[in-house]
């Protein structure tokens, strides 16, 4: 296969994927390297700001080395990352991208990425596990290979379900979940572990018992400094919580119709924005005119001088103007 091509026992892979906290990152990142199956493998993962200097961190192949650099589930943009690219590619690394966000596609479309790739996947139709267990599926040509990646199937298919927000296999959400709660590289280490029914090992059940306690608190945090108004016929909900916002939202929208939840995270500092199942209000415009930015259904910004006491009450004062002039406008319709 393509994917597996010089890849001996004089081979390095090389792994820089989005995480350590984000199931997606890691699940594809445990694609590859269980994929593959090369002995000497290093995987780094880098959140968006770090990426750079996890690429840069690559060294260039020794002269009697194969050396395959796989970039899964997030891109870089600057010229010090695409250089280092280039000089590994010059350098004879063969360099593979699999990533499912829209800005990387556009940059590609626009033809921004000037590296020279021996494989490369983009595509939003998917999470960026799944599309890299399908890359090597497809190019596999031993019963070997393919009965490394096998057992991954279940593990790709919750990656996908949670990253894409369809929540149609069970669990998905609280695997995702219990990756982000996981300290370093546990999860990734963890992962590499588990069977094809994706059994929690201990360490992730001691996690998931962490997850659900601290969500219980966020909950309990949330609900004591809940204040609601109407705007033109839309719920506008804020509140504090302290980590977990869309978990909280996802639990008043079963209950709230055409309701728009504005919650500050006392963890992250920040301020996101979801909606219930049935309000088409475009999130996205919204926290734009905040300054901020997201998706549809999914969003954020960030509001300076917020404290937990009184967040509520200044999120209601800033957003309820802002939401008003937005559905008087015409375009709030995502």
């Amino acid at each position: 296969m393509e994917g597996q091509k010089e890849v001996g026992l004089n081979s390095t892979v090389w792994i820089v994927s989005h995480g350590p906290d984000c199931l997606d990152g890691v699940a594809a990142a445990v694609v590859v390297a269980k994929g593959l199956g090369v002995p000497r493998t290093v995987t780094r993962f880098a959140s968006n700001p770090e990426v750079s200097q996890a690429i840069c961190a690559v060294p260039l192949p020794l002269a009697a080395e194969s050396q395959q650099v796989w970039i899964t589930d997030i891109s870089w943009s600057d010229a010090k990352a695409r250089n280092h690219l280039r000089a590994l590619a010059a350098a004879g690394s063969r360099i593979f991208w699999i990533d499912h966000h829209q800005s990387a596609i556009d940059r590609w479309r626009r033809g921004e990425v000037d590296v020279p790739l021996a494989g490369y996947v983009l595509c939003d139709r998917f999470a960026a596990s799944r599309l890299a267990y399908d890359y090597l599926w497809e190019r596999v040509r031993d019963a070997e290979a393919r009965r490394r990646l096998e057992p991954l199937r279940r593990l790709v298919l919750l990656a996908d379900d949670n990253d894409r927000w369809i929540h149609a296999h069970p669990g998905s959400r609280e695997l995702a979940l219990t990756v982000a709660t996981m300290e370093g590289t546990e999860a990734y280490e963890e992962l590499m572990r588990v069977g094809p029914e994706v059994r929690y090992t201990e360490k992730m059940q001691a996690a998931w018992e962490r997850v659900k306690r601290l969500l219980a608190e966020s909950r309990a945090l949330a609900e004591r400094t809940r204040r609601e108004v109407t705007v033109k016929g839309v719920r506008l909900v804020t509140a504090s919580c302290a980590g977990y916002p869309s978990e909280v939202a996802d639990g008043w929208g079963r209950e709230e119709r055409q309701a728009v939840f504005v919650l500050f995270d006392s963890k992250s500092e920040g301020v996101s924005l979801r909606r219930s199942p049935d309000c088409g209000v475009n999130l996205a415009r919204l926290a734009e005119r905040l300054g901020g930015g997201g998706h549809a259904a999914a969003a954020g910004c960030k509001v300076e001088g917020l404290e937990v006491a009184s967040a509520s009450e200044v999120l209601q004062a800033t957003v309820a103007p802002v939401l008003e002039a937005l559905l008087s406008g015409g375009s709030d319709r995502a």
